[in-house]
């Protein structure tokens, strides 16, 4: 499916150009967005006085490129600290920001900028909401630094480098399988994403049953081994059996940890961490609601998971 989002990066010649260079990407088109002037020119913007923030469109194959590959590399583009200033530049035409049209995607925006707010003590200074307007700044910012390559630009450049190479391979975008996913679901099992903690579906749920793949229905995890962490999302102290998930090393956002994916359907579920309950093991298993679907004890044996009733306790 062909999708948009719109990027506030600071000045928009290195932020198109970042964004051009990612496979699935058909279009990143400098412009201006929430002016409060139509059609305002790059002068009028300069001044401060329009409210329009140097933005880019980013139009893309979402089989190819993930909304949350593309909000990865737009957030290592920026300081998501610094307030109406990028690199050289200072004024409120060049904050940041993250504008949507498709309502579906601001659980995503939401959940991965709650992501990156953890990894802060300072509030972050990155807005996001639903696009207002957008105006395609004057042709002689498109493709800038294409023109002129020896221009000037705040991302650095090992991005370029990077970018070259996401979305290059197809994901797995089997239609039956989207045609079952909420878009936070798709994002999180297919894309990596973390939904908000504490307000996600099984955070609180400590019913008796089961809990599988909501890809391919693979049972996971037992009530019986669900616990309350205090961190926001579903916590078990072990899975069903070892080899029912595959586990890596995951360095995104500066960080060392253990990603957990789903051995049968490769879904991403969550992260694994040495700090559970020392009695059980010492290991919680901090998996995200959107990449489970629970069934209770009582329709277990209807929906052909009765044989691990006897595990439940």
């Amino acid at each position: 499916m062909i999708k948009e989002i719109f990027f506030a990066g600071g000045c928009f010649w290195g932020t198109a150009h970042l964004f051009s260079l990612v496979g699935g990407v058909e279009k990143a088109e400098a412009g201006y967005a929430n002016s409060i002037v139509e059609n305002p020119t790059y002068k009028m913007v300069c001044t401060g006085e329009t409210n329009a923030a140097e933005t880019v469109k980013v139009v893309y194959d979402d089989s190819v490129i993930g909304l949350t590959d593309l909000i990865s590399l737009y957030f290592r583009s920026i300081d998501p600290l610094a307030l109406n200033r990028q690199g050289n530049d200072v004024g409120t035409q060049y904050r940041t920001g993250i504008y949507y049209t498709d309502p579906a995607d601001a659980e995503v925006i939401e959940a991965m900028i709650a992501m990156l707010q953890r990894r802060h003590t300072q509030p972050l200074a990155i807005e996001w909401g639903q696009l207002k307007n957008f105006y395609p700044a004057e042709e002689y910012h498109q493709d800038y630094l294409v023109k002129n390559p020896d221009g000037y630009c705040h991302v650095n450049p090992a991005l370029f480098k990077e970018a070259r190479t996401l979305g290059r391979t197809a994901a797995n975008d089997s239609n039956e399988l989207r045609s079952r996913l909420t878009p936070l679901q798709w994002e999180v099992t297919q894309h990596g994403a973390t939904e908000r903690p504490f307000t996600n579906e099984y955070d609180d749920e400590f019913r008796k049953g089961i809990y599988v793949d909501i890809c391919d229905g693979t049972p996971l995890f037992l009530s019986t081994d669900k616990y309350n962490s205090g961190c926001g999302w579903p916590a078990f102290t072990r899975p069903i059996d070892e080899a029912l998930l595959n586990e890596r090393p995951d360095h995104s956002f500066g960080r060392i940890r253990t990603e957990v994916k789903s051995s049968s359907s490769g879904a991403h579920l969550g992260h694994v961490f040495p700090d559970g309950p020392a009695e059980e093991g010492g290991l919680r298993y901090c998996i995200n609601s959107a990449a489970l679907r629970f069934i209770p004890a009582e329709k277990m044996e209807e929906e052909g998971y009765g044989k691990y009733l006897p595990l439940i306790k």
